[in-house]
């Protein structure tokens, strides 16, 4: 009898401390979700024209904490640092120190301010989630306009350096032969490229704005489902747009990403953000889209850009 009581109190006591515990979970749940909501509307009050102060004080705290953790990254990396110092020196000293050298050094310098100048122009192109300078309309669509109609007159893209690239004259001796796309193309694929690589670096800060949000915890998971489905009853054709890029690029992963970076793509920017809200590896967003826009994007850029010019070349003569 005392067993048959003891097991019937078992039976009937057993689903009441399921449900007490069940209850104390989503009690601790209901709390987490009102405290992050909470903590939410603080951050959100945070700001530099309503609380100066403390918006300072946990910038510069913030600041300490990076530099830190920079410091010690480098410490870590102490051998590679020493090489980098030590190459910067040997520079230093070849571009001071007169000598046979210098020719060399101000070959390499040009070099480096013209590649400098056509990297600038491609971050100014892409940064601003869409509202960057066009600078492929306006300087290097233009330069690749002027290398095309120059080597035709001149039947040659052997210009005289100097002046190239500041000025295109055409070279002494006279060449037999046809133009090729080819030969066009490598003519202007430094500019190109480093253009390219530009477009690249500018589509970081979405990229690192997501992933921080991400990883502080500010956005969660369920409020990016919420926006992606919200998106999906829509039948408008740029958010259709939109989530085909982002289908694609959280699918395939680096082909996707190589893919959306290969074409002339305004919504690139949305699959910056899908990469950093999923925690993709820097290098697999970064290596793919500089492949694609220094190397695929900037081939058939140049490509179209010379079939323009040609064809109009020919209407005109």
């Amino acid at each position: 009898m005392a067993e048959n009581g003891r097991e019937y109190d078992s039976q009937h006591h057993r689903p009441r401390a399921l449900k007490e515990q069940h209850n104390g979970k989503f009690t601790d749940l209901l709390s987490l979700n009102e405290r992050k909501l909470r903590d939410r509307e603080e951050r959100e009050t945070i700001v530099l024209w309503r609380r100066p102060i403390i918006t300072l004080q946990y910038f510069f705290l913030e600041t300490i904490i990076d530099l830190k953790e920079w410091a010690l990254r480098l410490w870590q990396r102490r051998g590679l640092v020493l090489i980098t110092l030590m190459v910067l020196a040997v520079a230093t000293i070849s571009y001071y120190v007169e000598g046979t050298h210098q020719k060399y050094v101000q070959f390499a310098e040009k070099k480096i301010m013209w590649c400098t100048y056509w990297v600038g122009l491609g971050i100014l192109s892409s940064v601003g989630l869409g509202t960057g300078l066009h600078t492929f309309l306006l300087y290097l669509g233009p330069h690749i306009a002027s290398v095309t109609l120059a080597a035709y007159e001149c039947n040659s893209v052997n210009f005289p350096e100097p002046p190239y690239p500041d000025k295109i004259i055409c070279p002494d001796e006279e060449v037999q032969g046809t133009i090729s796309l080819w030969a066009i193309i490598s003519k202007v694929r430094l500019e190109a490229c480093m253009w390219g690589a530009g477009t690249a670096i500018g589509e970081l800060p979405p990229y690192f704005m997501a992933r921080a949000a991400r990883l502080s915890g500010t956005e969660t998971d369920e409020e990016f489902e919420e926006v992606l489905e919200s998106d999906q009853n829509a039948q408008d054709l740029p958010t259709r747009a939109k989530l085909a890029v982002q289908n694609l690029v959280q699918k395939v992963g680096f082909f996707g990403i190589l893919a959306c970076a290969s074409i002339p793509n305004p919504l690139f920017d949305l699959a910056g953000i899908t990469c950093g809200h999923f925690l993709v590896p820097f290098w697999t967003f970064f290596g793919a889209t500089l492949i694609g826009k220094a190397i695929v994007k900037m081939h058939i850029q140049a490509t179209c850009n010379f079939v323009l010019y040609a064809f109009s070349l020919k209407i005109y003569y």
